[in-house]
């Protein structure tokens, strides 16, 4: 039986099919959409996909001592004007939205002059970072951590501090400040007093001091030591030089 109408004259079959052919062309749309695509252009006019991005290894394969390499060679890019600027695309943005995997951590400074990314050369998805004045291990930067490490797989742990830091300026001259800004100088403290008899800047002892106890500090976690002894993490030290964007490694 066909459906008669005095300007279409379909039939049944037909009808079906054309349905059918209108809810497929909106399921393909509609993945088409999701994967960015342009709707107007059709699937033998565009390129053939490209694999997603990957991160320097896969986290099964990344030791702590190639993720520690890889945060160096990124530097010495940075240092050189040789950056890659990696994984600061928009398909690496859609790659991470479903899910992150860092290779390495960063407890910096919150000076806006080291910012960790751009310094070692990576890009989204690459470091869990945190930051504070003074790059000071506190209960909350631990706890992050410990779950970057723990949880997302993070295997090396940089401790980033820098030359002529404020904060570690302030412990030295006994800074009478105001707020809770005296909270950073209290955690500053026992670095400051360790470089006292050191030859040399006292600044600069002073800052890599406070790098080394904070070092200490993340080891004396339960949970990274534990990470630490199963040889799935490092934790070191970095001083990064304002003047020349070199990364040194500490202790």
């Amino acid at each position: 039986m066909s459906i008669q109408n005095p300007q279409i004259n379909v039939s049944r079959r037909g009808l079906l099919k054309f349905g059918a052919g209108a809810i497929g062309t909106g399921v393909l749309t509609a993945g088409i959409g999701a994967n960015l695509v342009a709707p107007e252009k059709s699937l033998a006019q565009e390129p053939p996909a490209k694999p997603p991005a990957k991160p320097p290894a896969k986290e099964e394969e990344i030791t702590p001592d190639r993720a520690l390499q890889e945060l160096l060679d990124g530097n010495d890019r940075f240092v050189k004007s040789k950056r890659k600027n990696p994984h600061q695309s928009y398909s690496r943005l859609a790659e991470v939205a479903k899910g992150q995997n860092p290779f390495a951590s960063i407890l910096g400074c919150a000076d806006s002059r080291v910012p960790s990314e751009i310094v070692f050369d990576q890009g989204l998805g690459d470091l869990f970072v945190c930051r504070v004045a003074g790059n000071i291990a506190t209960s909350e930067e631990i706890g992050s951590l410990e779950f970057g490490s723990l949880v997302l797989g993070s295997k090396v742990i940089m401790v980033v501090g820098h030359e002529r830091c404020g904060a570690v300026d302030a412990t030295i001259k006994g800074a009478q400040v105001p707020g809770r800004i005296g909270s950073l100088i209290e955690a500053i403290r026992l670095g400051v007093e360790r470089s006292k008899n050191q030859p040399g800047d006292k600044l600069e002892n002073a800052c890599k001091a406070n790098i080394l106890v904070q070092v200490e500090t993340l080891k004396s976690s339960s949970v990274l030591s534990e990470l630490i002894n199963a040889g799935k993490l490092k934790i070191v030290g970095g001083y990064y030089d304002l003047d020349t964007g070199k990364v040194s490694l500490v202790g």
